[in-house]
């Protein structure tokens, strides 16, 4: 995905944990967060709550990519603070119209 993105001309950052995750959009402040859903220590829904909680996560679109997709999936994303739920392998189209809606085309994610 990152590389995905890399090309498709966004600043991406790259974390492989929630805790991470969540330092990153505090210092790197991206206008969009794709955030996997199971993560080990700590989840996507449990991660997109804390950036939701800082003044950084607050404008941020949040995207959850995940291999589940039932609507109460869907709905358990809803509530955790995401704008999106996309299930895996996410589809090209959808990443390039999330990313026209958000603007200018070099993103930070």
């Amino acid at each position: 995905m990152a590389m995905l993105l890399d090309v498709l001309g966004c600043d991406v950052r790259t974390a492989y944990s929630g805790a991470v995750g969540i330092s990153l959009v505090s210092a790197f402040q991206p206008k969009i967060v794709f955030l996997d859903l199971g993560m080990p220590e700590m989840n996507g829904y449990e991660a997109a709550r804390r950036i939701r909680s800082a003044p950084a996560g607050q404008q941020a679109q949040l995207i959850a990519l995940s291999g589940w997709g039932q609507d109460l999936d869907k709905k358990r994303s809803r509530e955790a603070g995401f704008d999106r739920h996309l299930v895996k392998p996410a589809d090209i189209d959808i990443l390039e119209e999330i990313l026209a809606a958000c603007g200018d085309e070099s993103q930070q994610i």
